[in-house]
């Protein structure tokens, strides 16, 4: 499964930054050892279910460590038996845009 998940602070110091809390959450994924994506919006990582289910809950957990609250948004694409899609949804999308 893919997911893409985006956990941010907030309520905390009144800073608009949150690139400090955000930097702990992609450590935990990065630790993780799972294949991942970290983009200006959302970090998508592959794995099964349990796996990216948990990587997801400690990177919340990280950012909830530095914050009165937390927001955490989440998008799951679940096709069991397919791997390597963090790059392969990607290059099918460019190659439709390459026949055009």
């Amino acid at each position: 499964m893919l997911v893409a998940f985006s956990v941010a602070p907030s309520g905390a110091d009144g800073s608009d930054s949150v690139s400090e809390a955000v930097a702990a959450a992609v450590k935990v994924v990065r630790d993780s050892g799972l294949p991942h994506e970290t983009t200006s919006m959302f970090t998508t990582i592959e794995g099964e279910w349990d796996e990216v289910m948990e990587v997801v809950k400690r990177a919340t957990e990280a950012v909830s460590s530095r914050a009165p609250r937390t927001s955490l948004v989440l998008k799951a694409d679940i096709r069991p038996g397919h791997t390597g899609q963090l790059q392969s949804k990607v290059q099918r999308v460019e190659e439709h845009l390459d026949e055009q």
